[in-house]
């Protein structure tokens, strides 16, 4: 007769238990961010493209070196005069059309052979 009891004990301990949520508290001393909203809301970040091509030009007249990156989706190069030297973007509106940048500077063809204007005006013809 004594199984009853403990049997109802049991299961009146266990409905108790069942109501109690089992989430750990989560404790932070830091201050709630004040731009997350911010964040959360602002548009999608759009990332450069990689880099297809980097080649080096051997360029007449002068048998000059010019250093240009060429990037996926034919539209954006990066141009240097000095192989530790400060890069210059230049876009072009739509695949297949002259990169042009800020000044003079303009590049005419493909990875192979170009026609670069820099930004003093003069005109180079090169090959890699």
């Amino acid at each position: 007769m004594k199984k009853a009891p403990v049997f109802a004990i049991a299961a009146v301990a266990l409905l108790s238990l069942a109501a109690c949520e089992h989430k750990p508290e989560e404790v932070d001393s830091r201050a709630p961010d004040p731009q997350a909203s911010a964040i959360a809301n602002a548009a999608p970040v759009e990332l450069p493209p990689p880099i297809a091509a980097s080649v080096t030009f051997r360029c007449q007249p002068g048998n000059t070196l010019i250093y240009v990156d060429f990037f996926q989706g034919d539209k954006q190069v990066l141009v240097k005069t000095e192989k530790g030297g400060t890069a210059t973007k230049l876009k072009a509106p739509e695949a297949g059309q002259p990169y042009v940048g800020d000044g003079s500077w303009k590049l005419t063809g493909t990875s192979k052979a170009a026609t670069i204007v820099l930004a003093d005006g003069s005109s180079h013809s090169c090959k890699s």
